[in-house]
């Protein structure tokens, strides 16, 4: 069976990762199955970009498939910040709750109207001896006016899917799964892993 290495130290990205990709042939490992091995500095411009480098340094050290995301809050009102620096926009990386509060403080005033925002997600495949195979998918929302909900992580509590017209944080994993840009970049990159291992 092939093996497939998620190339985040994310815990909650591992956990959301493994059970979109729960039923596929695959054994998956995460990055911190391998000792010894560093995730690169995220210092790219793009989803893409930062995505694609974390696949290929792991695969590369692992030898085996490498799956990377990154994937971020770009907020219209804020001419797509924090965009690339979504886990570290407050300054300290993976700092929730200082990001959601300075996200807050920077749309204080401003109407429902203009809190337009979308989250985007880019996939990144590194097969070894092969290329890099990139998917990219959003979900486009609205920021709340306060934190909702307990559930998820990172800016959940502040992203309203208007058609459910509640926050990531107030749904459910698997009603999270179903819409989020990362539930829809998995499906994506499941179709094109089935696809690369046929």
């Amino acid at each position: 069976m092939n093996k497939l290495v998620l190339a985040t130290g994310n815990v909650n990205k591992v956990k959301e990762m493994k059970e979109l990709l729960v039923d596929m042939p695959l054994e998956i490992l995460a990055a911190k199955d391998y000792q010894g091995l560093v995730m690169p500095e995220e210092d790219c411009l793009t989803f893409a970009g930062n995505a694609a480098k974390k696949a290929e340094v792991v695969s590369a050290f692992t030898g085996e498939i490498a799956l990377a995301d990154d994937s971020g809050l770009e907020v219209e009102a804020l001419n797509g910040r924090p965009g690339v620096f979504s886990s570290r926009y407050a300054g300290e990386e993976g700092n929730y709750e200082a990001n959601n509060r300075l996200l807050l403080t920077e749309l204080k005033g401003f109407p429902p109207d203009k809190r337009g925002a979308r989250f985007v997600c880019a996939i990144a495949i590194s097969i070894p001896g092969d290329q890099t195979y990139i998917v990219e998918e959003s979900c486009p929302g609205v920021i709340a006016e306060s934190l909702r909900g307990e559930g998820g992580f990172g800016y959940d509590p502040l992203f309203i899917y208007e058609p459910a017209r509640i926050t990531f944080a107030e749904m459910s994993a698997e009603e999270k799964n179903k819409v989020s840009h990362r539930g829809r970049a998995l499906r994506s990159a499941r179709k094109l892993l089935t696809r690369l291992l046929a």
